[in-house]
């Protein structure tokens, strides 16, 4: 068992790995780029199940874990359109740095706030307890692409960012709805 707070930070190292990868190695975007969209969908959507709502609930993380939230959905609109760009363009090149900008942003803020907070708001056997479920969520997430949430994956969205009377909306309007919210 691991403790949730390495794991995340693991997964951002490589993250910015394949950050460098893509920059560097132009050439080897079309096998790298899957790997970057299935790692941080997957660990969006393990954050999103397993560890936003104890970071609202026992850490006390509301409001950062409501930001978090939002820049997930940012981040992925952004992999959706660098999964459509030509990797030999031009506009690849601008949208991956859009990515970086996102993520990075992203991953301090977390790594100065969040994180902090369940280290000091949680005792060490929930947090390998945490570890354990996200571990599990993001291997089951694994397949998932970006920009194709399920309706319960929405749900799960609107609620860690603080939104309420989403239950009543089909998909297509809770998708529209937590999208909005991201943007403001």
């Amino acid at each position: 068992m691991s403790d949730v707070v390495d794991l995340i930070m693991a997964d951002h190292r490589e993250v910015e790995r394949l950050f460098a990868e893509l920059k560097e190695f132009p050439e080897k975007r079309p096998l790298t780029l899957p790997v970057l969209s299935a790692l941080l969908t997957a660990h969006s959507r393990a954050e999103e199940a397993e560890v936003y709502p104890v970071a609202k609930s026992e850490a006390g993380e509301t409001e950062q874990v409501a930001h978090s939230q939002e820049e997930h959905e940012q981040a992925e609109e952004i992999l959706v359109r660098l999964n459509a760009a030509d990797p030999t363009s031009p506009e690849f090149d601008s949208v991956l740095q859009e990515l970086v900008d996102a993520v990075t942003h992203h991953v301090e803020e977390e790594e100065s706030n969040v994180l902090p907070g369940m280290q000091t708001g949680l005792d060490d056997s929930r947090r390998m307890e945490l570890g354990e479920a996200f571990a599990a969520s993001r291997a089951a997430h694994l397949g998932d692409r970006p920009g194709k949430a399920s309706r319960k994956e929405l749900e799960m969205q609107a609620r860690n960012m603080n939104m309420s009377g989403t239950s009543d909306m089909n998909k297509a309007r809770l998708a529209e709805e937590v999208k909005k919210k991201a943007k403001s």
